[in-house]
């Protein structure tokens, strides 16, 4: 008998745990009906841009509600905001948006 240790088997393609972290955050974030649909009107409005107001509008319902899921997509990276006087406009971000697409296929 060999008493050498066995080596980890080498699987190609693999996430290493910080990858998988990553992505299990990043699908935690897209896993919300909501949240999907505002990458979605956002995508589809004029310019691919809209305010809170308009997301609030399309989606019926209140802002409050709506700026906490634009948060979640602010802070994970998914959406940006640019001030203009008194709007913000939020776009999706363009390192983003292909993952974007690919979800909302």
């Amino acid at each position: 008998m060999s008493s050498r240790p066995k080596a980890k088997p080498q699987v190609s393609g693999a996430l290493d745990r910080g990858a998988a972290e990553d992505l299990a955050r990043t699908l935690r974030v897209v896993a919300d009906p909501t949240r999907l649909q505002i990458l979605s009107i956002v995508l589809g409005s004029a310019n691919e841009r809209a305010t809170v107001g308009q997301l609030a509008d399309v989606l019926g319902l209140r802002q409050p509600t709506v700026t906490h899921h634009v948060r979640i997509l602010l802070d994970d990276g998914f959406l940006t905001r640019q001030q203009e006087g008194k709007l913000g406009w939020l776009s999706v971000d363009p390192a983003r948006r292909g993952a974007v697409e690919d979800f909302l296929r």
